[in-house]
């Protein structure tokens, strides 16, 4: 056998016997009845007031059933006082349970999901740590909470219940197993995170991410959201158009009576199909393959008049074959005939990120928006680092990332204005 056979062997062997992860089946200390009462809520406050250190958190949605993304059950832990699961379609009003947190640190995975709802139901973190987030900064491929429980903690984690109608009354055990077992070990997970996060240098890093996620403004609403129709990019003309808006707005509407998913309500690729054929009768709308199947034909009644309306729609009043413009720059695609010199910016700027990401092991859009990149090149006029810092500043960067990035783009965007006005002078005329 040659020699660094055996070695070889020997790894493979060994990645082959890697311990299995242990199956986390239930909370060591079982599944607590599900709190649907004030009484039971006050009692669960004084618990974790006298309890101790960071209070773990979770909800369930039921996305893709119920319209909007109410929060339907919020499941909590503390030291001292164990996992409470709470029943928020019973109790919408949690603020009780602030004064009873205090000032404790928040646990959350991925709470950018779960803090607008926690919002709606008077919750308002004093701070937050975010293992999903945390285990982004540390450039770990996978940052599911399944995945970074099994990396760090060895135990599996059972997911086959994620994508649950939660609004279901009364909730089935298995579901609240699944529930309470997102928070079992998400207080040991922090505590190895932090550690982690110290070791490689990045805690100060985390804390403002954090912090940003704790205190980010609620999305400002979408224009022309009906132009977000799957399917919808197939619609080239103003009048088909107005049959996508006019019944993706009737379907709104009548998902939020019915508190239904609108794809529920009625599947996009319905709408799309109405749009393309124009039919001109009910009789001709349930001709459509789309409309064949037995809900939605027998819906076609409630639905053809918003056909009806947009065909009779003058031409004035149809809507623009695009959509408003964002105030962001157009397409990158676009920049090297509109603006030379901000595509060799872009060009330069990717290379300094690709550069910071690798010698940094984490992700491009953690160490700046992509976005925000886009924009800086695009604007820029010059001011070299002072002004890429104010403008990244104000477009929301934390100070870690301004740190990390901004004289070495200053840099990048001064070799790609040398590099523009070499070719500007190249492409002169000779003087004779």
């Amino acid at each position: 056998m040659p020699e660094g056979a055996d070695a070889t062997a020997n790894v493979e062997g060994d990645a082959a016997e890697a311990p299995a992860a242990t199956p986390l089946r239930e909370p060591a200390g079982g599944v607590p009845d599900v709190i649907t009462t004030p009484e039971g809520l006050a009692r669960m406050a004084a618990d974790f007031a006298a309890g101790s250190g960071p209070i773990a958190a979770d909800a369930e949605r039921a996305s893709g059933f119920r319209y909007g993304q109410a929060t339907y059950l919020a499941q909590f832990k503390r030291a001292g006082a164990g996992i409470a699961l709470v029943d928020t379609d019973a109790l919408p009003d949690l603020s009780i349970l602030n004064e009873a947190f205090g000032d404790a640190e928040w646990v959350f995975h991925a709470a950018s999901q779960d803090l607008p709802g926690m919002r709606d139901l008077g919750l308002v973190p004093a701070s937050v740590f975010d293992t999903e987030l945390a285990a982004r900064l540390l450039g770990w491929p996978k940052v599911g909470l399944a995945a970074v429980v099994e990396r760090e903690l060895g135990l599996a984690l059972a997911k086959e219940h994620s994508a649950q109608d939660w609004s279901t009354r009364p909730l089935p055990h298995s579901w609240l197993v699944y529930a309470a077992l997102d928070v079992e070990v998400l207080l040991e997970l922090r505590d190895a995170l932090h550690g982690h996060l110290v070791e490689a240098g990045k805690l100060a890093w985390a804390t403002e991410e954090f912090e940003a996620v704790r205190t980010a403004p609620p999305p400002e609403p979408r224009v022309d959201p009906w132009r977000r129709t799957s399917g919808s990019h197939q619609i080239r003309d103003q009048r088909g158009l107005a049959i996508v808006k006019s019944l993706w707005e009737a379907r709104d509407k009548e998902a939020q009576r019915r508190d239904t998913s609108p794809g529920r309500v009625l599947r996009d690729a319905a709408i799309v199909a109405a749009a393309q054929a124009r039919p001109s009768s009910l009789e001709a709308l349930v001709q459509i393959r789309e409309w064949q199947s037995k809900g939605t034909r027998r819906r076609a009644p409630f639905w053809y008049p918003a056909i009806e309306a947009a065909m009779s729609l003058p031409e004035r009043q149809l809507p623009p074959k695009r959509g408003p413009r964002g105030d962001g720059p157009p397409q990158p695609r676009v920049w090297k005939d509109k603006r030379p010199e901000a595509a060799l910016r872009l060009a330069e700027a990717r290379d300094v990120v690709t550069t910071l990401t690798e010698r940094h092991d984490v992700p491009a859009e953690n160490l700046l928006q992509p976005d925000a990149l886009r924009r800086c090149c695009w604007e820029y006029r010059g001011g070299g680092e002072q002004w890429i810092r104010s403008f990244l500043a104000g477009r929301g960067a934390r100070s870690w990332q301004i740190d990390l990035i901004a004289a070495d783009l200053a840099e990048a965007f001064a070799r790609a204005h040398a590099a523009h006005e070499s070719h500007q002078a190249s492409a002169e005329p000779a003087e004779d």
